[in-house]
Protein backbone atom coordinates (compact mmCIF):
# COMPACT_ATOMS: atom_id res chain seq x y z
CA UNK A 1 0.00 0.00 0.00
CA UNK A 2 1.54 3.48 -0.78
CA UNK A 3 2.17 5.79 1.27
CA UNK A 4 -0.09 9.26 1.18
CA UNK A 5 1.76 12.44 1.31
CA UNK A 6 0.79 14.19 4.24
CA UNK A 7 0.15 18.09 3.54
CA UNK A 8 2.06 20.78 5.01
CA UNK A 9 1.03 23.35 7.85
CA UNK A 10 1.03 25.62 4.59
CA UNK A 11 -1.30 23.28 2.16
CA UNK A 12 -3.11 22.65 4.94
CA UNK A 13 -3.78 26.76 5.78
CA UNK A 14 -4.32 27.74 1.89
CA UNK A 15 -7.02 24.98 1.36
CA UNK A 16 -8.42 26.33 4.31
CA UNK A 17 -8.53 29.50 2.73
CA UNK A 18 -9.77 27.99 -0.81
CA UNK A 19 -12.48 26.26 0.86
CA UNK A 20 -13.73 28.74 3.14
CA UNK A 21 -13.80 31.40 -0.37
CA UNK A 22 -15.50 29.01 -2.42
CA UNK A 23 -17.76 28.17 0.45
CA UNK A 24 -19.05 31.88 0.37
CA UNK A 25 -19.16 31.79 -3.70
CA UNK A 26 -15.95 33.68 -3.97
CA UNK A 27 -15.46 34.76 -7.77
CA UNK A 28 -12.24 33.78 -10.11
CA UNK A 29 -9.93 32.29 -6.79
CA UNK A 30 -6.22 31.36 -7.41
CA UNK A 31 -2.98 30.73 -5.74
CA UNK A 32 0.11 32.67 -6.71
CA UNK A 33 2.79 30.67 -5.77
CA UNK A 34 5.95 33.34 -4.96
CA UNK A 35 7.82 30.65 -3.02
CA UNK A 36 10.43 30.21 -5.90
CA UNK A 37 11.20 34.27 -6.04
CA UNK A 38 14.21 36.21 -3.86
CA UNK A 39 13.10 38.65 -1.65
CA UNK A 40 9.54 38.33 -1.25
CA UNK A 41 7.37 38.96 1.69
CA UNK A 42 5.30 35.80 0.98
CA UNK A 43 5.37 32.29 0.07
CA UNK A 44 1.73 32.71 -1.75
CA UNK A 45 -0.76 34.82 -2.26
CA UNK A 46 -4.21 33.48 -2.39
CA UNK A 47 -6.91 35.81 -4.48
CA UNK A 48 -10.52 36.44 -4.87
CA UNK A 49 -13.57 38.74 -5.70
CA UNK A 50 -16.80 39.25 -4.61
CA UNK A 51 -19.79 40.91 -6.02
CA UNK A 52 -20.50 43.66 -3.56
CA UNK A 53 -19.12 45.02 -0.40
CA UNK A 54 -21.19 42.74 1.68
CA UNK A 55 -20.01 39.60 -0.23
CA UNK A 56 -16.69 40.30 0.33
CA UNK A 57 -16.90 41.37 3.95
CA UNK A 58 -18.64 37.70 4.38
CA UNK A 59 -15.81 36.57 2.11
CA UNK A 60 -12.71 37.70 4.47
CA UNK A 61 -15.07 36.89 7.59
CA UNK A 62 -15.65 32.98 6.91
CA UNK A 63 -11.91 32.93 5.93
CA UNK A 64 -10.97 34.00 9.23
CA UNK A 65 -12.94 31.47 10.77
CA UNK A 66 -12.64 28.78 9.01
CA UNK A 67 -8.38 29.24 8.99
CA UNK A 68 -8.97 29.19 13.39
CA UNK A 69 -11.06 26.37 13.10
CA UNK A 70 -9.28 24.24 11.01
CA UNK A 71 -5.30 25.28 11.78
CA UNK A 72 -6.02 26.88 15.17
CA UNK A 73 -4.23 30.17 13.45
CA UNK A 74 -5.14 33.64 13.65
CA UNK A 75 -3.99 36.11 11.19
CA UNK A 76 -1.28 38.53 11.98
CA UNK A 77 -2.75 41.99 9.84
CA UNK A 78 -5.71 42.04 8.66
CA UNK A 79 -7.02 45.79 6.86
CA UNK A 80 -9.31 47.17 4.15
CA UNK A 81 -12.34 46.16 6.53
CA UNK A 82 -13.28 49.69 6.32
CA UNK A 83 -14.81 50.17 2.63
CA UNK A 84 -14.46 46.60 1.79
CA UNK A 85 -13.14 47.28 -1.64
CA UNK A 86 -10.08 45.36 -0.87
CA UNK A 87 -9.38 43.22 2.18
CA UNK A 88 -6.14 41.96 2.69
CA UNK A 89 -5.42 39.10 5.62
CA UNK A 90 -1.88 38.35 6.09
CA UNK A 91 -1.11 34.84 7.42
CA UNK A 92 2.82 34.97 7.21
CA UNK A 93 3.80 33.05 4.79
CA UNK A 94 0.33 33.65 3.03
CA UNK A 95 -1.18 36.83 2.20
CA UNK A 96 -5.00 36.32 1.31
CA UNK A 97 -6.49 39.46 -1.03
CA UNK A 98 -10.30 39.89 -1.04
CA UNK A 99 -11.74 42.24 -3.38
CA UNK A 100 -14.41 44.19 -4.89
CA UNK A 101 -14.55 42.84 -8.81
CA UNK A 102 -13.52 46.34 -10.37
CA UNK A 103 -10.39 46.85 -7.92
CA UNK A 104 -8.84 43.38 -8.84
CA UNK A 105 -8.94 44.33 -12.51
CA UNK A 106 -7.23 47.48 -11.71
CA UNK A 107 -4.72 46.37 -9.16
CA UNK A 108 -4.08 43.21 -11.36
CA UNK A 109 -1.82 41.54 -9.28
CA UNK A 110 -1.79 38.13 -11.21
CA UNK A 111 -0.43 40.56 -14.20
CA UNK A 112 2.09 42.04 -11.71
CA UNK A 113 3.10 38.66 -10.34
CA UNK A 114 2.62 36.99 -14.11
CA UNK A 115 6.20 34.93 -13.46
CA UNK A 116 4.65 32.78 -10.34
CA UNK A 117 2.96 29.66 -10.75
CA UNK A 118 -1.07 30.29 -10.95
CA UNK A 119 -3.07 27.33 -9.67
CA UNK A 120 -7.23 28.66 -10.56
CA UNK A 121 -10.55 26.85 -9.14
CA UNK A 122 -13.58 26.86 -10.55
CA UNK A 123 -16.35 29.64 -9.50
CA UNK A 124 -19.48 28.79 -8.23
CA UNK A 125 -22.07 29.97 -10.85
Amino acid sequence: MPKRKTKSPQEILIESIVDAMTNKRAKQPVILDLSTFNGTVCDAFVICHGTSRTQVEAIADHVMEEVKKKTGLNFWHKEGFENAEWILIDYGDVVVHIFQEDKRKFYNLEQLWADAKITRFDSPD
